[in-house]
């Protein structure tokens, strides 16, 4: 084993998601943090990257205030098991660091080191979310090349399955990544996510070879909205909502993707392929 798989051999394999989309404002990272609450809640030990290089925003949706963020491990002033916080309901959270123009604009060599510094964390996890940017920059393309699976968020907006068709296509043709799954996100009934989803789905299918999944819908809810402004969890404050129980459905959903055969591999896969691609560009 190298030493990569030596820190992360766990008895169940690990699982890395990159939760993306073609554009922003469709609501991913409350989809990012409230997978991670419902998979907790279903025993799994789960971490949450913010990868959004720049606009970090997990630890603002939150209410954290955590000392360190990946800048610090970036400059040598801290170690990455430093900057990991413990979050609600037993959620490890790695903090990126909002406005902080260095992030988004890290070189080769630094993102390699930063990924790298995954190797000195020691943590047992099963799971890993990666909340990436919104669009098709590199940082995006990299983390979801890399992780076993490539979760889409969409809304009815015309923007977001443009966008979305975009991302998908460029990571197909470019980046070999041939699996997708798509979560309908504000939606106003099941029915209407999942004609948003067919409306993707056959757009790709004429012109893409690519697996496109439906995953589900996260319906319209006052009380996502009410959650997300008071920095509490939707699923301790609002646990009867309609988005609530929404999002327990997808983590059951989620929670099969976990098998030995999975494709893609864990979290030792993940880093190696971040650092080879690191290493290439």
């Amino acid at each position: 084993m190298n030493k990569i798989t030596d820190l992360f051999s766990n008895p169940a394999p690990a699982l890395a998601i990159a939760v993306t989309s073609g554009k922003g404002g469709v609501g991913k990272t409350s989809v990012a943090v409230n997978l991670g609450v419902a998979l907790r809640r279903m025993k799994r030990s789960v971490m949450l990257l913010d990868a959004d290089l720049g606009l970090a925003n997990i630890d603002v949706l939150l209410g954290l205030n955590p000392r360190y963020n990946l800048s610090h491990v970036i400059r040598g002033e801290c170690t990455l098991d430093e900057v990991v916080i413990d979050g609600p309901e037993g959620l490890l959270i790695v903090p990126a660091g909002s406005g902080i123009q260095e992030m988004a604009e890290l070189s080769s060599n630094e993102h390699a080191g930063l990924i790298n510094a995954f190797n000195e964390l020691k943590r047992d996890i099963d799971t890993l979310i990666v909340d990436t940017a919104a669009g098709i920059n590199k940082s995006v393309l990299n983390f979801c090349q890399a992780a076993s699976e490539v979760l889409v968020v969409v809304n009815d907006e015309p923007s977001s399955l443009t966008d979305s068709y975009g991302l998908i296509k460029v990571l197909a043709q470019d980046y070999g990544v041939k699996r997708f799954h798509v979560l309908t996100n504000r939606v106003d009934n099941s029915a209407d996510g999942f004609l948003l989803y067919q409306r993707l789905l056959n757009t790709t299918d004429q012109f893409l070879n690519v697996e496109i999944k439906y995953l589900g819908a996260i319906p319209q809810d006052k009380y996502v909205r009410q959650a997300n402004q008071q920095q509490k969890l939707l699923l301790k404050c609002f646990p009867q909502s309609t988005a609530a129980h929404a999002f327990k459905d997808v983590a059951k959903r989620v929670s099969q993707w976990y098998s030995p055969e999975t494709a893609g591999g864990g979290m030792e896969f993940f880093l190696e392929r971040l650092i080879n691609q690191s290493t290439a560009a």
